[in-house]
């Protein structure tokens, strides 16, 4: 007799956005319901799209767009919009700029996010405000909720990434 024994199966996805504020919502919700249909923990969740949304800003504020929304690969069962969105650098022809976002499930318990961009004249580093500041807290806000995060770059591109468990902490808040 064979046994069998269940396996946790990895899981990812890969979507483009627009290089600008609703890329950063579409890119919350899509997340939101992909692992809430992977049963993660509310917790989780709530920290994954915290991470995610603090990696996207800076995407849109510092950095370049990757290229055309139009030409970038998305896994999506349907395309992300394409809006007019004020302030964004598009290409030649005006069309929106974008970036991919990428998340995977891994067999070994573990959320990996990624934001891939153009990258910026700098590289993203914590940076240290006044308490009278309005930003510059965002990679410290990463740094604090996932187990570690990074950059990674390749030409033309810049990967910043987190990781975090996919179980909740012990003593963690409960939804």
């Amino acid at each position: 007799m064979a046994l069998m024994m269940a396996q946790e199966v990895p899981t990812s996805s890969t979507m483009a956005v627009p290089h600008g504020p609703a890329g950063v919502g579409a890119a919350r919700r899509r997340l939101r319901r992909d692992l809430g249909d992977h049963e993660v923990a509310d917790t989780v969740i709530d920290d994954a799209v915290l991470i995610l949304s603090e990696l996207l800003s800076n995407s849109c504020r510092y950095a370049r767009p990757l290229g055309r929304l139009a030409d970038l690969k998305d896994d999506a069962p349907a395309p992300v919009p394409a809006p007019v969105l004020v302030g964004v650098r598009s290409g030649e022809d005006g069309e929106p700029g974008g970036v991919t976002v990428r998340w995977q499930l891994s067999g070994r318990g573990r959320l990996t996010l990624e934001v891939t961009d153009g990258g910026a004249v700098t590289r993203p580093l914590p940076a240290r405000p006044s308490l009278t500041s309005r930003g510059g807290r965002g990679l410290t806000i990463v740094g604090r909720l996932a187990d570690d995060w990074g950059v990674r770059d390749a030409p033309g591109q810049v990967t910043v990434w987190a990781e975090l468990p996919l179980r909740p902490a012990p003593g963690a808040r409960s939804a």
